[in-house]
């Protein structure tokens, strides 16, 4: 009954967030169709100038080399730091991903692609703060964004909502643990512009799937 209850109030404030219950179909860029919100990461030159548009749906991120995005658990999506070029990190809010108790399905989706020439990669990470110790996810857990022709978005969700927990080996949702700092890393060779869309849509967590976190720092 908990979990029920649990999962009812999830729905409703996905309501809020997005405006719509669910989004059916699908597009011929690869995404469902429907009500999201998108994400531009946009890779920028060292050097070059940039506004952030005046949008708040922008993050910038040098063109080569490495960029930490914060995520911060919230009752909506928002860009809090865009700027990871001159003052990084960078920080983005988000909601739980968890649809209830058990997780095993996250109330929302998360899809990407890349929109330009270049490649990047894309994981994410967390920092034990009693033990100041950092660690990523590997492998399969690692999302590459490569243009292809015409570009077409990827179901990116169980990369990007869960991590790799090191002492279980398995994955477990985004702010699981409130005494872990979550993050994204980006790392990037040369991709100007990556997209991320985040639907209401239901989706598979993969939670409790075998994993290997790498340590960092």
């Amino acid at each position: 009954m908990k979990a029920s209850y649990l999962a009812a109030a999830v729905a409703a404030a996905l309501l809020a967030v997005f405006g719509v219950a669910n989004a059916l179909g699908g597009t011929g860029n690869g995404a469902p169709s429907g009500t999201h919100y998108t994400l531009n990461i946009h890779g920028v030159a060292k050097g070059q100038g940039f506004q952030n548009s005046g949008t708040g749906n922008n993050i910038f991120v040098p063109l080569y080399g490495s960029c930490q995005i914060n995520l911060q658990e919230g009752n909506s999506f928002q860009v809090l730091d865009p700027d990871c070029v001159n003052n990084p990190p960078a920080a983005f809010q988000l909601p739980n991903p968890c649809a209830d108790s058990t997780c095993t399905q996250f109330a929302y989706s998360v899809w990407a692609r890349a929109l330009t020439p270049g490649a990047a990669k894309m994981y994410t990470c967390y920092t034990d703060t009693t033990t100041g110790d950092t660690f990523c996810d590997t492998g399969l857990m690692v999302v590459s964004l490569n243009k292809v022709t015409p570009p077409k978005f990827a179901n990116v969700s169980q990369q990007l909502l869960s991590v790799c927990d090191a002492t279980t080996g398995k994955t477990v949702p985004l702010f699981s643990n409130k005494l872990d700092n979550y993050f994204w890393q980006y790392d990037n060779q040369g991709l100007r512009h990556a997209q991320l869309r985040f639907y209401p849509i239901p989706t598979d967590s993969g939670i409790g799937t075998g994993c290997t976190a790498l340590p960092v720092g």
